[in-house]
């Protein structure tokens, strides 16, 4: 598989790799080959755009005028009031310790905190088990979204590897348990397969995480040639991070398993395509993209026997025009569909750009996508904090070491606010000569 690559706008070239955790995976695509126009006109406009780097990112900014001292002492009072939060996870009150745990999730995926984390590993680990055992719903879903963050920040070493799998028995309960809250079981979900990628090092753990999250959407789907099961609304959510999870875990999975999954999943996979939910159609047909990556990465000349079937079921996706789904969810679905049809009938994965700071990342296969969006769901908007500044993270995308960069460097990159109007007079301009072009179309069309 391809990998992902890494440009620094300082010195352009691609960054040095280092040793992934997981193979390079797949390609994300924002670009399609049919479609309605308005949706070309947004994704011409869309690529125009995002041509122009952002040469200084906000954590550049404000290293500027020696505010690196603010930062420092930011930091400590962070911790301070971290250390309260931490003592709050064992306080009577459940609300009490809910507002806890959100200040964790929050801070965990806004900042590094390793060194606070690895002094109360241990003390972490007993308040989440009790909050995962005792609580309900809302307190086991925050406990769930807080364990992931934590294998982020303690990464792949023997803390992280400590922490996954004292909880991992407690995350498959709650995920396993029908009379549980939704909320938590789908936030058990994700949480384990995060923390199975992140963490595990043993096969047999990833099997069985693995075999855990297809127990959870496979019964929806049905035996292979039957109907897919009618899927309560309340669990849509559910099937979604249990499927997204899972596919998370085949980018590391062994060839040697892939093959049986291939054989077992595939041809049911595709009956989730019909779902109600438009986040889990989107789900499967990812995961769909994903299995023919792996299956052709395995055998070159992978053929998959009901191809013409599971296209039709894509083109219909891809070119769903019903009126009584939302307007922002039909252009999602045409978009993500016709990439996933375009590479399912054999053409290439389009590369993604993620522009973040001084550097660039290119994602340019489904696998690498899966990988991406995963971290992301659980980050938000620290996401591109941790690509500058994780190591786990710059392991995994191959972006080398962390930049490091002086005042000086960073004045001279910085843009000046002229420069700015100018780059944003040309997108505007980019972006209404795509628009016209798109009602011109339409125009003919009529």
């Amino acid at each position: 598989m391809r990998s992902a690559r890494a440009v620094s706008a300082v010195e352009e070239g691609e960054a040095g790799q280092m040793g992934s955790l997981c193979p390079p995976g797949a390609r994300s695509s924002t670009q399609a080959d049919s479609g309605s126009s308005e949706d070309e006109a947004a994704s011409e406009a869309q690529s125009t755009t995002s041509e122009c780097p952002s040469l200084l990112s906000t954590a550049a900014e404000d290293c500027l005028g020696g505010e690196a001292v603010d930062e420092q002492s930011q930091q400590e009072n962070l911790e301070e009031r971290l250390k309260g939060d931490v003592d709050s996870l064992t306080d009577k009150s459940a609300k009490t310790r809910q507002g806890a745990l959100e200040s964790l999730r929050l801070a965990l995926a806004s900042r590094l905190l390793p060194d606070f984390l690895l002094e109360r590993s241990l003390t972490l680990a007993d308040a989440l088990e009790k909050c995962l055992k005792k609580g309900k719903g809302e307190e086991q879903a925050l406990a769930a979204a807080v364990l992931g963050l934590l294998c982020v920040q303690l990464g792949p070493g023997p803390k992280g590897e400590e922490l996954f799998h004292s909880l991992q028995p407690l995350l498959i309960s709650v995920l396993s348990d029908s009379t549980a809250s939704p909320t938590a079981r789908r936030h058990c979900a994700s949480a384990l397969g995060l923390g199975c990628y992140v963490a595990a090092t043993d096969v047999q753990d990833l099997v069985s995480c693995l075999a855990c999250l297809e127990g959870v959407f496979s019964w929806s789907c049905g035996t292979s040639g039957s109907a897919a099961s009618v899927v309560p609304a309340s669990l849509h959510g559910l099937l979604c991070a249990a499927l997204q999870a899972w596919a998370l875990l085949l980018t590391i999975c062994p060839s040697t398993h892939i093959n049986h999954i291939l054989d077992r999943q595939l041809p049911r996979l595709p009956q989730l395509l019909s779902s109600e939910s438009v986040n889990l159609r989107i789900a499967a047909g990812e995961a769909i993209a994903l299995l023919f990556e792996l299956a052709r990465d395995l055998e070159e000349d992978f053929v998959y026997e009901d191809l013409e079937a599971l296209c039709g079921s894509l083109r219909t996706l891809a070119t769903d025009s019903n009126k009584y789904r939302a307007k922002i969810d039909r252009r999602r679905q045409r978009s993500i569909f016709r990439a996933v049809l375009h590479f399912v009938e054999g053409g290439e994965c389009e590369e993604e750009t993620i522009r973040f700071g001084l550097e660039v990342l290119y994602i340019d296969s489904w696998a690498r996508h899966r990988i991406y969006t995963a971290f992301k769901d659980v980050l938000g908007s620290g996401m591109h904090y941790h690509l500058q500044n994780n190591e786990l993270l710059r392991d995994i995308f191959g972006l080398g070491p962390v930049l490091v960069l002086d005042a000086a460097a960073l004045k001279a990159c910085k843009i000046s606010r002229f420069e700015k109007h100018l780059y944003n007079a040309a997108a505007f301009k980019a972006r209404t000569k795509a628009r016209s072009r798109a009602r011109d179309k339409r125009a003919d069309i009529l």
